[in-house]
């Protein structure tokens, strides 16, 4: 096939026929930097093959062949077009004449031209019907004698033949729609005509868009039919060419498989490491790799380390079969023991540090010391020593007496109100939860049953996997879980060995190979234990799941000692720290145990030891922060005053 421009190639193309490989005759390149404009691709060079797929109509411009006016309709114009011309244009009438001769045509014949023609009588419009009716001699020339019909009168007009055209040859057809106007190969070039149109006659100009293969493009490339460039038809000749077509993990994933998916490694996302493992390393570029399919189940939690100055982070999967021991959570903040509190879940907490409650209207400060015992109720509001409302925590404090007054409850009822305490939300303290679980749970019936975060022990390690890491740390804290698809994947060499690949973060680019990989000689072994690099942890950190997680609110700005204790002077006698409810209802249904029950108490558990000598520890000396600059100022300030 000789080449011709990739826009008469594809006018003249039969799409049954698809798909056809081209090879690019002459490229054609925009503005160096410039590859793709409005997605279409403007880069091709000599030599390169396009494998066409699939052709589809993006516009059709009508052109006015008298005065080059365009106008553009689009592919579902509903409007019909009749063809009015023969195949072809002639420049005078004697070539008109001479092709009718040889095609064995007899006069009359009936014509038009595309340009107003001029005679000494009349002048003759565009697109205007004429009717040759005979050839005549005169002054030793000839002459065409042409009949004018005007629908009212008849002119005969005497035309040279030389007359310059172009002419075209009257052939009116019946009326057919837009598309059928253009995939008919005997109307290319054709004028035709439309009633919804403007114009007694115009050419049709349609614009194609070609989606084609090309090597080493992940994406169908679409291709403009007016770019300039042409093309040479080698279908024939390269039935042998495999188009190299990327594929990234998550289009796979997008598409459904199908699953096994044979590849090789081209790419691997740039960016610093994700996982710690060995296999991790050997994500490079040629690596055959076997896609098993989706990751069972589809959920992961996110899991630090207790106890190490420099915790390390696990990704571990839903099908984790240790079996795991539930520990008490630690709270720095009332803001923790907030987040932690959930409806019909009572929370019960053992202070693990001495701290003075400043910044509310009362009587008296309320101080809190190492192994009170509290309950926490429900939040609520307080006004603040500054006048303003402050987000508190009702909690319930906890008498070890009180078992043996369990009886007397309306005694209960009277003191209830007096132990009640408000825990401010910016407070910084230290808590410990108070539980007796000696449970073992599996990770699904853990995560089912307790909200995250919460803390765990791993007592049994998975069976399955031969080197579990989880039970040699002392604790552990189940952060999050994080909803996202996993691929199962091997490495064709080790293929018993399985892992999991999270399209999301790390997004192979492979290309699919028709060699079969190695079989497994059993069922495989999928890793459920993942180590995370501190920089991808931090990364997960980020995601909407842990939005919910807020930093507890900043203290408000104190008077000092003596300020808070003139405020409190101000207050009447006998008045007490009003709270208001939130307008969400209560948590927790109020107490009625001024303690834990008898299993709760029995406990071997260090934290619900309550040392006696504690008790007296009502009013200590507030613990100063070491970054509470400001408060330290002002106390200083004021004793200052008070020495001059």
């Amino acid at each position: 096939m000789e080449p011709v421009s990739l826009h008469d190639f594809v006018c003249a193309l039969d799409l049954a026929s698809l798909p056809r490989v081209l090879r690019v005759c002459s490229g054609v390149y925009f503005q160096g930097s410039i590859y793709e404009i409005s997605g279409n691709e403007c880069c091709l060079s000599t030599g390169d093959l396009i494998k066409v797929t699939q052709v589809r109509l993006q516009k059709v411009v009508c052109e006015n062949p008298g005065t080059g006016q365009t106008i553009e309709i689009p592919p579902n114009f509903c409007g019909h077009f009749s063809p009015l011309t023969g195949p072809q244009s002639y420049e005078t009438l004697e070539e008109l004449l001479s092709a009718a001769t040889q095609r064995s045509r007899k006069l009359p014949i009936s014509f038009m031209s595309t340009h107003k023609i001029t005679t000494e009588t009349r002048v003759v419009p565009r697109d205007q019907p004429l009717l040759l009716k005979d050839v005549e001699e005169y002054h030793r020339t000839y002459r065409a004698r042409c009949v004018l019909d005007t629908g009212t009168q008849h002119f005969t007009l005497y035309l040279p033949l030389s007359q310059g055209g172009p002419f075209w040859e009257w052939e009116p057809g019946a009326p057919r729609p837009l598309l059928q106007a253009l995939q008919d190969p005997a109307l290319s070039d054709r004028l035709f005509t439309c009633p919804t149109l403007p114009w007694q006659s115009l050419l049709l100009r349609p614009q194609y868009e070609i989606q084609a293969i090309m090597h080493m493009r992940r994406t169908v490339v679409k291709i403009p039919s007016t770019l300039e460039v042409d093309v040479e038809d080698v279908t024939a000749s390269s039935q042998h060419i495999h188009f190299i077509q990327p594929l990234l993990l998550s289009e796979a994933l997008a598409r459904g498989g199908p699953f096994p998916l044979s590849a090789e490694i081209l790419e691997v996302p740039e960016g610093p490491p994700i996982f710690l493992n060995p296999w991790a390393g050997s994500l490079q570029k040629g690596q055959r790799l076997r896609v098993h399919g989706l990751a069972s189940p589809p959920w992961r939690i996110l899991v630090s380390t207790k106890g190490r100055k420099v915790p390390r982070h696990f990704m571990v999967s839903g099908a984790y079969q240790g079996k795991l021991r539930r520990r008490p959570r630690e709270f720095l903040t009332a803001c923790d023991l907030l987040g932690a509190l959930k409806p019909g879940q009572p929370l019960r907490v053992v202070a693990t540090k001495d701290c003075e409650v400043e910044g509310l209207e009362t009587l008296s400060p309320t101080s809190l010391a190492v192994g009170d015992r509290l309950e926490v109720l429900r939040p609520g509001q307080a006004h603040g020593a500054g006048g303003q409302d402050i987000d508190v925590l009702v909690c319930q404090r906890l008498s070890d007496q009180a078992e043996e007054d369990e009886e007397e409850e309306e005694d209960y009822e009277e003191i209830e109100n007096e132990d009640q305490i408000l825990l401010p939300l910016y407070i910084s303290s230290s808590f410990v939860e108070e539980m007796s679980d000696n449970r073992r749970y599996s990770l699904g019936d853990l995560t089912a049953q307790f909200s995250l975060p919460c803390e765990v022990k791993v007592v049994a390690k998975d069976g399955s996997q031969p080197a579990d890491p989880l039970p040699s740390f002392p604790g552990l804290r189940l952060e999050e879980k994080i909803m996202e698809p996993f691929l199962v994947v091997s490495f064709d060499s080790n293929p018993d060995i399985c892992f999991e690949l999270p399209p999301r973060w790390l997004d192979l680019t492979v290309v699919e190979t028709e060699q079969q990989p190695g079989q497994p000689t059993g069922p495989p072994l999928v890793a459920t234990v993942e180590e995370l690099t501190e920089a991808f942890y931090y990364t997960l950190r980020q995601l909407p799941a842990f939005e919910n997680q807020r930093p507890p609110p900043r203290p408000p700005k104190g008077q000092g000692l003596s300020g808070q204790k003139k405020q409190s002077g101000k207050n009447k006698s006998g008045q007490s720290c009003q709270v208001s409810e939130w307008q969400q209802a209560p948590l927790l249904p109020k107490a009625k145990m001024k303690t834990l029950p008898q299993s709760a108490t029995d406990s071997a558990s260090m934290y619900s030891k309550v040392a006696a000598h504690r008790k007296g520890l009502r009013h200590t000396k507030p613990i100063t922060d070491p970054d509470d600059d400001e408060h330290d100022y002002e106390e200083i300030h004021e004793k200052f005053q008070n020495t001059l």
